[in-house]
């Protein structure tokens, strides 16, 4: 799986030579939304850091009792990642986006912008990385966005309390993007009753309004793929077989960002292809989480029912089935019968209604707390769900030209306004 993925962030970056930005003040210079997700910020165009950044790691232990399958023999607790000021700052809290662990690069260029400016920072896992379905929820199934809220503020006052005797805090913010910036909102809310730490801001970058909508949205980018979803095997080993030729071709000495640019340039990919990797790339990170939470839950979805994996056994053949379950399939098939279970009654659209900054809008749109930062291009938004959050928060919504879904996060503007945002 390692392989994989490191095998998907090369051929990510490899997306047709795009057109020249329209002529506004905004420099981010990526019009294609698809494009802008693959390529993001290039390293010239991000801000520089003006110190070193002292970034320490974390693992507690948060679930007593804890019993792991022996598959899991590497996960020792739930990984944070800090960057502590030595003098009173404020505190920023950072969620990432889907199947994002607590040290991945975009988190990495916040904690690097935020620690500049002043702000203790501290990172974790998304509830969907295996990290935290393993060891940091309590009901091992991702994806409730009150449950993993819950969740998440239980793994927030766990690491707070661990380093509070050490560091002063005049503040504390949270910030979430993507999937996290949804699940801010909710965290938020439950910081409204819990009260540990009284969010003076909150800030959701390209967040999703309905996750069903929007999970449904990228895992249908598959469609486009020749013959479909169902033969995700064959797309991926055609990448492949386009990048090894294009490497053999060139005049080249090792895969390095020099070779990913050219390619880059030669417009190895089309935009249906391009669509493809963005969503095959979220069925490599659906596939972990599905198989840690049916190992972690025993309910015999993928796994067979009490099958006992260890440390040396293989899981290709389980990944690969992960692999070709689509979202409606974990949906219809996993998800919903499992909270159907907990909650007699519950309807699929209850379910899905709940997943949905509309079932917190109330106190989304009375709270002065929240801002939002997007894109005119987002593609995880259905049509309507822009204006949605424009009408819900008002001037506290920016939204860039373009960018895609994140590609822009990390452009020194933006980083630039969710410092501001912060220090309003």
């Amino acid at each position: 799986m390692k392989n994989i993925r490191f095998l998907m962030i090369a051929f990510l970056i490899l997306f047709p030579t795009i057109s020249r930005a329209a002529d506004d003040s905004y420099g981010y210079p990526i019009p294609d939304p698809y494009a802008a997700t693959i390529i993001g910020t290039p390293d010239q165009l991000k801000p520089e850091p003006t110190k070193e950044v002292p970034i320490k790691k974390l693992v507690l232990d948060l679930i007593p009792n804890l019993k792991k399958p022996d598959i899991f023999f590497y996960d020792d607790g739930l990984n944070f990642s800090l960057a502590l000021q030595k003098q009173k700052a404020p505190l920023v809290f950072l969620i990432p986006g889907a199947g994002s662990n607590d040290s991945t690069p975009r988190l990495l260029s916040m904690i690097k912008v935020l620690y500049n400016s002043g702000y203790h920072v501290i990172t974790l896992p998304n509830p969907t990385h295996p990290n935290f379905i393993i060891s940091g929820s309590h009901s091992h199934v991702p994806g409730d966005l009150t449950e993993d809220a819950a969740d998440i503020y239980w793994a927030m006052e766990n690491v707070w309390n661990k380093v509070k005797g050490d560091i002063e805090v005049s503040d504390f913010y949270l910030v979430g993007y993507s999937l996290g910036g949804t699940e801010a909102a909710f965290v938020a809310k439950l910081d409204e009753e819990r009260k540990t730490f009284n969010f003076h801001k909150v800030l959701m970058i390209n967040p999703a309004v309905s996750l069903f909508n929007s999970v449904s949205r990228i895992d249908g980018l598959l469609d486009k793929i020749p013959e479909g979803p169902r033969r995700i095997g064959v797309f991926f080993n055609k990448i492949m077989a386009k990048f090894a030729q294009f490497y053999r071709t060139g005049d080249f000495i090792d895969i390095n960002d020099e070779v990913l640019f050219e390619a880059y340039k030669a417009d190895l990919l089309n935009k249906d292809e391009a669509g493809g990797l963005i969503g095959l790339t979220f069925r490599i990170n659906s596939a972990g989480m599905i198989f840690a939470s049916d190992m972690m839950t025993n309910s015999g979805y993928v796994v067979p029912k009490n099958k006992a994996l260890g440390n040396s056994d293989s899981v290709h053949d389980y990944f690969w089935v992960c692999l070709h379950l689509s979202f409606l399939d974990y949906f219809n098939e996993y998800f919903f019968p499992y909270f159907q279970k907990k909650r007699p009654g519950l309807t699929k659209e209850a379910l899905i209604d709940s997943l949905s900054l509309k079932s917190i809008e109330g106190y989304l749109k009375s709270s002065s707390k929240f801002g939002v930062m997007t894109n005119e291009n987002e593609f995880i938004l259905a049509p309507g769900e822009l204006d949605y959050l424009r009408q819900l928060f008002g001037d506290r919504t920016k939204v860039y030209p373009r960018g895609g879904h994140l590609g822009n996060m990390e452009y020194r503007d933006n980083m630039a306004f969710i410092v501001g945002f912060l220090k309003k």
